[in-house]
């Protein structure tokens, strides 16, 4: 059997929520007593080991999500297709997953047996690395990997998941440098197969898919200043004609219908969860003045953004 997201409730053009550690706990706290074998949630991180209700204690929470902190997890068993930065996804067995901040999340399906054992570090987690040391996956140029892997990189990944988990159930408070030496390990982990990945799809994946993918990588980390393709084709060294007409023919989109769609959703988030002025959006996403900022979020929503503020 496979759940739907729309078995709770439709999810068509509805604006991605908020999903940080108040919302966990307000969602998981009074349900801990029938799941507390599989999770484990305090202020600094959250860990599910295989538990499938947890993601349907979630999905009951109308998605898309958008999350401000790094999650890691491992695909246990069964699969699932998720909309993760725009882009659907089809996660299976055997696949390591990581989300970082920014990212937004819709659910589409999940079968009834699948199983993560994941972790999320919250922002207030004394995370392992100095400024500027983070392996180069987390360091902001990459928002989002999945990594179909063997099983003894599986097996490793389980293995320091498993002793996070057993550290951090062993006692009411945890020895913080154990656990962030481990989250270490798991983050160098995690960063080695990814460079394994990226060079395999270097080396096979066809000129166009790769310039396609770079160029969403840029729009999803620089939508809020650039708004123009001229400045992911000076970023890529292309032109800007060259650009456009292989973002059309890899996706069946333009390249601004691509820079646009990031835009409003990072605007949607903006007026939804912040209480920012309609005016303060519309300087920090970068808008000559706030009449050009709202006539760009009604002809992509329908709607001005003060009305979609107010019925937030």
């Amino acid at each position: 059997m496979i759940i739907f997201a729309d078995k709770y409730r439709p999810i068509m053009n509805r604006q991605p929520q908020l999903m940080d550690v108040t919302r966990m706990h307000d969602i998981l706290t009074p349900h801990l007593s029938k799941i507390q074998e599989h999770v484990f949630l305090n202020s600094e991180l959250a860990m599910v080991r295989g538990d499938h209700a947890v993601f349907s204690l979630l999905m009951r929470q109308n998605p898309p999500f958008t999350i401000n902190d790094y999650r890691l997890g491992i695909i246990l068993s069964g699969e699932a297709v998720i909309n993760i930065n725009l882009q659907d996804r089809h996660l299976t067995s055997g696949t390591l997953v990581c989300i970082s901040p920014g990212t937004i999340i819709n659910p589409k399906r999940l079968s009834d047996d699948f199983r993560i054992f994941g972790i999320a570090l919250f922002s207030n987690f004394p995370m392992p690395f100095a400024q500027g040391q983070m392996p180069s996956a987390f360091n902001g140029q990459v928002r989002d990997f999945q990594i179909p892997a063997s099983e003894g990189d599986i097996a490793t990944a389980k293995h320091i998941m498993d002793t996070i988990w057993q550290t951090v159930r062993a006692t009411d408070h945890y020895h913080r440098p154990t656990v962030t030496a481990l989250v270490a390990a798991q983050m160098h982990h995690y960063d080695h197969l990814f460079q394994q990945q990226a060079n395999k799809l270097a080396s096979s994946s066809s000129r166009e898919q790769t310039i396609f993918n770079r160029f969403l990588q840029l729009v999803t980390q620089h939508c809020a200043e650039h708004h123009q393709i001229g400045y992911y084709a000076e970023r890529m060294c292309l032109t800007e004609r060259y650009l456009s007409t292989v973002v059309r023919q890899t996706s069946g989109t333009t390249a601004k219908d691509w820079i646009d769609r990031a835009l409003v959703t990072r605007i949607k988030i903006e007026l939804r969860h912040t209480d920012k002025s309609v005016a303060q959006i519309a300087e920090e996403m970068h808008f000559a003045n706030p009449s050009f900022f709202s006539k760009f979020f009604r002809r992509l929503t329908g709607m001005p953004p003060g009305k979609y503020k107010s019925i937030g």
